[in-house]
């Protein structure tokens, strides 16, 4: 089966945006059961640091000088220290626990209202060894369950359908609790609330595009993005830290 073309999987994301929906535009080139398509991406790496490269060029061009004027005018300081920046916590703890609890769900929602609670919990009480003990024990436990998943009973079979029917508001919920979940990235006192909004604009167009992703390529895939997304700025910033301290 031929790829797609990045140009057109970027349309598809759009007519995404203006109409999710849970079908499947992107079929796996192989056929795989559906839980190991949900965990194994459907495509090569040149594709997924496509997406993630395609998120920063929006994310600088496009959204990077209205953000970064409001910044200026807010007031507000980033948390994140360029002096110790961190790789761990963007490149591996934040892709899988923020992917597992806002959009692993989308596609598994009877699953989500059991993940998602002790997902919260992890995420409430921040990195340490118990939780991530905990979210591997989630994960073996999920692709367990989805391996072992039987065909939904009728009753099942409505909320499914009632899902399906809801599913835009519900993209579109997590996508907006995502980004404001980025507000603490900032310190702020007494912020008017466009200027939240605008702040974390970066993170809900890239929550749209992992929505995308996580629907039309699983989970795996959208947690690799996720993952190549954070790796840019912080990237950029050890870059520069390492040219300054040349420079001195």
């Amino acid at each position: 089966m031929k790829a797609p073309r990045f140009r057109d999987e970027f349309r598809q994301f759009l007519r995404f945006v203006r109409q999710p929906s849970l079908k499947r535009e992107v079929k796996h080139p192989t056929p795989v059961s559906g839980w190991i398509a949900d965990w194994i991406p459907s495509c090569g790496w040149t594709r997924l640091l496509a997406w993630a490269g395609a998120l920063w060029l929006i994310n600088i061009v496009v959204l990077g000088p209205v953000v970064l004027t409001v910044y200026e005018m807010s007031g507000a300081t980033h948390r994140i220290s360029p002096q110790n920046l961190p790789w761990f916590q963007a490149l591996l703890w934040a892709p899988i626990v923020e992917e597992m609890l806002f959009r692993f769900g989308l596609r598994r929602p009877q699953l989500a209202l059991l993940v998602v609670p002790v997902l919260i919990y992890v995420f409430l009480n921040g990195f340490a060894w118990w939780a991530g003990s905990l979210i591997v024990l989630v994960m073996l436990m999920l692709i367990w369950s989805m391996r072992q998943a039987p065909m939904p009973s009728a009753s099942g079979w409505k909320w499914l359908r009632t899902y399906r029917w809801s599913f835009p508001v519900v993209m579109h919920l997590s996508v907006l609790a995502f980004a404001a979940l980025h507000i603490h990235n900032y310190e702020f006192v007494d912020l008017p609330w466009w200027m939240m909004a605008v702040l974390v604009l970066p993170q809900w167009v890239t929550g749209l595009a992992l929505c995308w992703i996580r629907v039309q390529r699983g989970i795996g895939a959208a947690i690799l993005v996720h993952a190549f997304f954070n790796a840019g700025p912080l990237g950029v910033a050890w870059l520069a830290l390492q040219l300054t301290d040349g420079a001195l």
